[in-house]
């Protein structure tokens, strides 16, 4: 158990708050870039501060505060410029920097513009996202994580808004152990209910898990009954890239999968599940899979009721029944919980290491070791062992409108 503000600590995300600082050293996904191809504005919410995220008459990306210091209305309604946003109100405009530039009903020598100034932050697309910095200056780098700038992928984008804190979603992640109940029991259960019960290979027991720090988090390892030590899931693992983003390993499939859980307030989370399909580096990729597919992920039915008939649906109903913030106050971990307990000691060293001037983990400024980086991840894992088919259509990317696609290129390559 922890005390209610050693958890206030660990989960608030708020301006001049110690793990806002922290995050507000990292680039955030804010949009996918297709959000942006039929309109100019989008409204944004990230770490506690509303913001407009926008596109100008130049196609130059801008993200500043929602609120016009004029008279406080919203940007999300202005009018896009060669060089900036101007209020829809009374005219002026601002620049990607949040510099007021003009001003057209104030005397024609007024400096008045040149004094008004807003919040803005910098942005930046790569893999189609739209990634945004809310930190100091300089800004690091935006890091290239391999499933973002893989050649010759297929790219797809699942989202959901989820009404939690974006740490127990995290703390999902350094908890190995709950996929053999959750994804696996429970599961055949649930199936069982409904007149078609599945064995499925997400069941098989751990016989040991570990948690390695490295370069950009923590690696995750299970060892499951019936394996050896020289398995992928053993040997290699796949990370928890510090501070907010789970890579998945494949069974060989040709695929990097993502989770990234975008903190919008200390109450919400904007949860996003990026995949990089490579049916390799010969096959044409058909002109309908060209472009970055950008699609909702449900949770609830129409009655207001859980969907759990596929893993991310069970993962979202046990983030959420957690309460909007977690109660650390009153758990009781286990054995099992070590990796929860290190992610947690991660967070308050990382904190600790910006409160000291240092920075923290993951900050990229070296433009040569940011090319490709290239995350550890077991090829052959043994829960996607079902195939491409079965399990493509068991997590959230069922409800992808591309899937049958995907499914078919990937049969006709010969990828099972």
């Amino acid at each position: 158990m922890i005390s209610q503000e050693q958890n206030d600590y660990i989960t608030q995300v708020g301006p001049g708050t110690p793990l806002g600082n922290l995050l507000r050293r990292y680039w955030f996904p804010v949009a996918a870039a297709s959000e942006l191809k039929d309109q100019y504005t989008k409204k944004v919410r990230l770490l506690g501060e509303d913001l407009v995220l926008y596109r100008d008459k130049s196609g130059n990306l801008g993200l500043v505060q929602e609120r016009c210091p004029h008279r406080g209305v919203s940007l999300v309604h202005g009018i896009p410029e060669k060089d900036g946003l101007r209020c829809q109100y009374h005219g002026w405009c601002f620049n990607a920097e949040g510099q007021c530039i003009e001003q057209p009903n104030e005397p024609e020598h007024s400096t008045f513009k040149d004094r008004i100034k807003i919040a803005a932050y910098k942005v930046q697309e790569m893999g189609g996202l739209i990634f945004g910095y809310m930190g100091p200056e300089p800004a690091p780098l935006l890091p290239c994580f391999d499933g973002f700038v893989v050649d010759n992928a297929i790219r797809v984008i699942g989202q959901a808004v989820l009404p939690v804190n974006w740490l127990q979603i995290m703390e999902n992640s350094m908890d190995p152990v709950h996929t053999e109940w959750l994804h696996g029991h429970y599961h055949e259960y649930i199936t069982a209910q409904s007149g078609t019960k599945q064995e499925v290979a997400f069941q098989r027991k751990h016989l040991k898990i570990e948690f390695d720090r490295f370069q950009y988090g923590i690696v995750k390892r299970r060892l499951l009954h019936g394996q050896t030590e020289e398995s992928d899931d053993w040997k290699v693992g796949h990370p928890v890239v510090f501070p907010y983003m789970l890579a998945v390993g494949s069974g060989g499939l040709g695929t990097y999968a993502f989770q990234m859980r975008v903190p919008i307030d200390d109450h919400h989370t904007w949860h996003v599940w990026y995949n990089a399909y490579v049916p390799g580096p010969n096959v044409e990729i058909p002109e309908q899979l060209k472009e970055v597919c950008l699609y909702d992920v449900p949770f609830k039915d129409a009655n207001g009721e859980f969907i759990t008939d596929y893993i991310d649906g069970q993962d979202i109903m046990c983030w959420i029944t957690q309460g909007a913030v977690a109660d650390r106050t009153n758990e009781k971990l286990g054995t099992t919980d070590k990796g929860i307990i290190l992610f947690r000691q991660m967070l308050k060293e990382q904190i600790a290491k910006v409160e000291n001037g240092e920075e923290p983990i993951n900050v990229f400024r070296d433009p040569a070791s940011n090319q490709f980086i290239e995350l550890p991840l077991e090829r052959k894992k043994h829960h996607f062992s079902e195939g491409f088919a079965s399990i493509t259509q068991r997590f959230q990317t069922k409800y992808c409108p591309i899937v049958k696609d995907l499914i078919d290129l990937f049969d006709k390559v010969g990828v099972h």
